[in-house]
């Protein structure tokens, strides 16, 4: 009956998917048959891009199920992967501006995965109209599948009207604005409903059935005509200046068709009158169609059809019934009956759809497993802290009392054998020298440290400086998100690290001073015996306390505290090696509740698993409070019944310091093989955070050349002068008969001087009448109007919708073909701060979100060096 209207297909550029997306499976999930699964998925999932978007598609139903794919998949991965955070840009053109001699069509960049998803559901509702489009509307199955595509494109074109804005978070491109896309979606379904007019016509349905299907199909049509006529945006296509006169047409003509079969249901209730009135009608409509619109539509089989009718009505109504035939606005209105609908966008929309990541959970999930590790990293910690600091308490006040020295001292010349013990375990340690070497070693693993920071911290400044210079020398036209706002939550990251790094040094210089302080007896601890004897003073102890009863209970106490302490170090490995996954359960919350309420439910799990072994290490603190109250009353009844001599106080002062010495020398090594470990786990982190912060200035800077680059365009394109106003003294009116002074041409960039006021002129002659009458009469021309009422036709004469008034030749978006790396700072071209109308404005970069989710540090063993 009539041509139908499709839509054209965006284009995209070619984006890499591969190296981000990779980048990020191998930085989260640690090697094995997991990583190599996500990695052979990621290419997959680059291919069918490349697939959908990478070359022409065929009006197929098959180039269709790969666009429904990709559109499945991204749906599928957009929680699972941070797209924000891996700057990944894609970059997709204007459907419908074909650009312009000096360079490319409209289009816009952004990292975002829903504005991929917009584009691709755009295309799915093109690809659906121009397969809708091309089906054979004379048969059956071609009428069924035209209407099935064409309110999937309704759909598509419906939800991207709802949720675009959402999904950019800024102002898109005209072919994907609310407005664009509603107006698609209300032509497509208009279509939809004009195919049903024609299968209930092939169908021989009754006429009140067809006619008020045709009815409905007029209205859809009408309401089409209205938002392409009235939007102010929308005419600026030539798309739509195309399309305007198929929508009044088919307004006409699906308003004709109404009224053949109305007129038809008129006859058949003996109402002659109405019938005649209504294929009248009808007539004008199509004539009014066949005038206007006739390069658009063809109409003669509609109007043979309604001529034929009427001659015949006439004739038998001159002849037999002489009904009289009423106005057309006295006829009473033809109902309306739908029978589409918009298709709804669930995914999956493809049939044949398989999850590439299946096994991958969302990131609301895999962001919560790392939180509830990090508690369990501070609930294990804590447990092990506490113990840990008991048993440094415990030897420190044995050191103190010289226990368990003072009781097997009781020769009073002989090296105690707890002193010859300590003293073999601190040589098989590596001694002095294993200690002097890792602590020599730490100013070097900071200041690698500290540079990797500061270079990350400096290309951030170095960009946000380039950015702000640019932005001066532009002003309004610089239109991205400042370096300044972007960089937040890197430059809070990196604050962080600072901080943890001056928290280190703190903790060095606290490991140094115990070091020197206790420097002297770890050098005697790693003598031989025999120097080590020399240089204990002897003493002749009292030999009656060898068999008392106060030596036998303080042995037997420090008996006791001894397998306290073997309890302590076997509750610390039995909390260590307890593991467990909150993975199942955080899904399971997800997929019933939609949201995870992660500490809550690692609050309670960490109470099921860590509930036993805190009881027992509070025990086992309590038992070990007890007997060293026991175990100093004990101490002080057996140093009263020692013999009090110098020479006894010296020998007990430096077996003190030697088993004092020993503890310390266990502690420093310990700390100071953390603060090592701590270090290089830091550099670690750090060089993730340097790949951040260059990957995020690398796609800055190429942000930044395009845009430099359009600009450039767009200074090009400008004129070299602004327009002016013909001086009166080029004009045809006659001069002044005086000879008063004339002013100089100015040129457009020539500045005023500051001159001397020149004498006044004296006052213009009188034009004569003569003079005035020769002059020839100037016409005003009457602009016309540039709104134009809905095609409604009015009830005393038919007519179709008005010729739209074109509103002149739109105004040219232009954007630059490819990227130009030498587009800018290679030369000192100068900028002139003047905005091009019509010019599009640049993709800001993505809002800031969250940091990226670094690994935690590994849980420490002792509480000295700053966690993150």
């Amino acid at each position: 009956m009539a041509t139908f209207i499709s839509v054209p297909l965006k284009k995209s550029s070619e984006v890499d998917l591969v190296k981000p997306l990779s980048k990020f499976v191998t930085s989260t999930y640690p090697p094995g048959e997991e990583q190599t699964e996500y990695l052979r998925a990621v290419e997959e999932l680059n291919k069918l891009r490349k697939s959908a978007l990478g070359r022409p598609l065929d009006k197929h139903e098959s180039s269709l199920e790969i666009l429904l794919r990709y559109y499945d998949q991204l749906c599928a991965i957009e929680s699972k992967f941070p797209f924000t955070e891996l700057c990944l840009t894609f970059t997709w053109k204007d459907a419908f501006d074909k650009g312009s001699l000096f360079g490319g069509s409209v289009k816009l960049a952004l990292a975002s995965v829903g504005y991929e998803k917009t584009c691709v559901l755009f295309n799915v509702g093109a690809l659906a109209s121009q397969i809708a489009s091309e089906q054979n509307l004379d048969n059956d199955e071609g009428l069924k599948t035209a209407a099935k595509f064409y309110q999937l494109a309704s759909g598509a074109f419906a939800h991207i009207k709802d949720t675009v804005l959402s999904a950019l978070n800024r102002e898109p491109t005209m072919d994907i604005s609310p407005e664009t896309v509603g107006t698609l979606s209300q032509i497509m379904l208009s279509q939809a409903q004009e195919v049903f007019v024609l299968k209930a016509t092939a169908d021989k349905m009754k006429d009140a059935i067809v006619a008020k299907l045709a009815n409905q199909a007029a209205d859809y049509y009408g309401d089409a005509f209205k938002q392409c006529q009235y939007k102010e945006s929308l005419p600026k296509y030539f798309y739509f200046q195309e399309v305007l006169p198929v929508l009044a047409a088919k307004h006409c003509m699906m308003q004709a068709t109404a009224e053949l079969h109305q007129s038809a249901l008129a006859n058949q209730k003996k109402k002659f009158g109405e019938e005649i009135a209504r294929l009248q009608h009808a007539t004008e409509l199509v004539k009014t169609a066949a005038s206007r619109y006739d390069e658009y539509v063809n109409v003669k089989d509609l109007s043979d059809k309604i001529s034929r009718a009427l001659t015949a009505a006439k004739k038998d109504n001159d002849f037999i019934y002489h009904d009289r035939v009423p106005e057309v606005k006295d006829l009473e209105h033809i109902g309306k009956a739908s029978l589409v609908k918009t298709t709804a966008i669930q995914t999956p929309l493809s049939q044949k759809f398989t999850d590439l990541f299946e096994k991958m959970v969302p990131m609301a999930v895999q962001q919560s497993v790392s939180a509830a590790n990090s508690r369990k990293a501070d609930t294990v910690n804590r447990l092990i802290g506490s113990m840990r600091e008991a048993t440094n308490l415990c030897n420190g006040v044995l050191a103190s009392l010289n226990l368990p020295a003072a009781l097997e001292d009781l020769s009073g010349d002989a090296v105690p054998q707890s002193i010859l013990e300590k003293s073999r375990a601190v040589v098989q340690q590596g001694g002095l020298q294993s200690i002097e070497q890792l602590i020599k070693d730490l100013p070097e693993l900071l200041q690698r440290n500290r540079e990797i920071l500061d270079e990350s911290l400096k290309i951030l400044n170095d960009e946000e400086a380039t950015d702000n210079e640019l932005r001066g020398k532009f002003n309004q036209r610089w239109n991205r998100t400042p370096s300044g706002d972007l960089y937040k939550p890197l430059r809070a990251e990196g604050n962080n690290f600072r901080s943890i790094l001056d928290k280190a040094v703190q903790a060095d210089q606290v490991v140094r001073e115990r070091y020197t302080a206790h420097c002297e007896m770890i050098t005697l601890l790693c003598k031989p015996e025999n120097e080590l004897s020399a240089a204990i003073p002897s003493a002749n102890p009292a030999k009656t306390l060898q068999g008392s009863e106060v030596v036998n209970v303080l042995r037997a106490q420090l008996a006791q505290l001894d397998e306290v302490k073997r309890e302590r170090e076997v509750l610390e490995g039995e909390v260590k090696s307890v593991t467990f996954d909150m993975t199942a359960k955080f899904l399971t919350a997800l997929a019933q509740d939609g949201a995870i309420n992660e500490e809550a439910l690692t609050t309670s799990e960490l109470d099921t698993r860590y509930g036993s072994h805190t009881q027992r290490v509070q025990q086992n603190l309590r038992r070990q409070e007890e007997l060293l109250s026991q175990i100093q009353v004990s101490h002080q009844e057996f140093s009263a019944l020692k013999q009090s001599n110098s020479e006894a106080n010296n020998r007990e002062e430096v077996l003190k310091k030697l088993a004092s010495a020993h503890d310390s020398y266990i502690e420093i090594s310990s700390n100071i093989k953390e603060g090592t470990k701590f270090y290089n786990d830091l550099t670690e982190i750090l060089l993730k955070f340097q790949n951040k912060c260059s990957d995020i200035v690398f796609a800055r800077k190429t942000e930044r050349d395009e845009l430099l680059k359009e600009l450039q365009q767009s200074i090009a394109r400008e004129p070299s002068a602004p327009s002016f106003n013909v001086p009166s003294y080029q004009s045809n009116t006659p001069a002044p008969a005086s000879g008063g002074p004339t002013p100089a041409p100015r040129t457009a960039f020539q500045q005023p001087q500051a001159k001397p006021q020149p004498p006044a002129r004296p006052p213009p002659p009188n034009i004569t009448p003569q003079a005035a009458s020769t002059s020839a009469p100037v016409s005003t021309p009457v602009a016309p109007s540039s709104t134009n009422p809905p095609p409604v036709a009015p009830p005393s004469q038919a007519q179709g919708p008005p010729y739209p008034t074109y509103q002149g030749y739109p105004g040219c978006y232009q954007m630059p073909v490819t990227y130009n790396p030498y587009a800018y700072g290679q030369f000192n071209m100068p900028y002139m701060p003047y905005q091009a109308q019509g010019q599009a404005g640049y993709p800001g970069a993505p809002p800031a979100q969250q940091p990226y989710p670094y690994p935690q540090q590994p849980p420490q063993q002792q509480p000295y060096y700053p966690q993150q």
